[in-house]
């Protein structure tokens, strides 16, 4: 592998791709609701997304993740400390009441991937929790957080573009569920386990059609997130085609954590236009 391909997989494997999509989502919901970005809070969620992904991917056991042995662990271990400094700074200039937020989604991570009981080592090992921890998550940090920080209340469309936001993420997670049919144990009971892949499939058309219906009920609604939420519609029901069993390696970690970057830039360009 060259240098480059080594530049690009540690790129994917420091979790730098997931933080730009996060930090897309974000940027699309201050774009919905005209919030004027909000450079600390920006930079905290893209830096506290990194090293939070390297917790939950290599962290599962705490100890080996503390005591990393493989040498390129350990370099994502130290890439994922300096972010988490970074995202420290940047923390203590967010108001209380995102700190709040703050603390609740870093109890649901360590849930996510900390023990909670003898018998579940921890909820990611929980099949259709696991899930709808994910969703609630990244929903907190990319609707909820900048909500909160903007002090807007919490209209009938913000509600909305809260659960809007869950279903994407829920759909978005549907290839991560089928690839993963490989090495999930049997016990786990994931979607694709318990109903087959087609079905799975078939799931998230149709919450991709609840998300694009929820969008003609709001009470304010400008051209720019129609055409944006059918573009979006339109995106996700081509991964879901496009998604099988036996994925290329990229297929996921890369193309699909893609879509929320891609619909920024698209939302980006339909801007200057509506």
């Amino acid at each position: 592998m060259g240098w480059l391909g080594r530049i690009f997989g540690f790129y994917l494997d420091a979790s730098i791709h997931v933080a730009f999509a996060v930090i897309s989502l974000l940027m699309t919901t201050n774009i919905f609701l005209n919030i004027l970005p909000e450079q600390h809070l920006i930079l905290f969620v893209f830096f506290g997304s990194v090293p939070t992904y390297n917790f939950i991917k290599f962290g599962t056991e705490a100890k080996k993740y503390i005591l990393a042995k493989n040498n390129y662990h350990r370099q994502i271990q130290i890439f994922s400390l300096v972010f988490l400094a970074l995202a420290g700074y940047h923390f203590f200039f967010l108001s209380y009441k995102v700190w709040l937020i703050c603390i609740v989604l870093a109890v649901l991570v360590g849930l996510y991937a900390l023990p909670v009981s003898p018998r579940h080592r921890n909820l990611r090992n929980s099949g259709i929790i696991k899930v709808l921890l994910v969703a609630f998550v990244w929903t907190g940090t990319t609707v909820v957080i900048p909500v909160i920080s903007s002090a807007l209340s919490f209209s009938w469309d913000i509600v909305l573009l809260i659960l809007q936001q869950l279903i994407l993420i829920l759909t978005l997670l549907i290839p991560f569920e089928i690839r993963d049919l490989e090495y999930d144990e049997l016990h786990l009971q994931t979607i694709p386990q318990r109903i087959g892949v087609s079905k799975t499939k078939i799931l998230g058309a149709l919450l991709s059609i609840i998300f694009l219906i929820l969008t003609f009920l709001k009470d304010d609604l400008s051209r720019l997130e129609i055409i944006g939420r059918i573009l979006l519609f339109l995106i996700l029901n081509v991964m879901l085609l496009l998604t099988h069993r036996n994925q290329s390696k990229y297929f996921a970690s890369f193309f699909v954590e893609s879509i929320p970057i891609c619909w920024l830039g698209l939302l980006i360009i339909l801007e200057n236009y509506f």
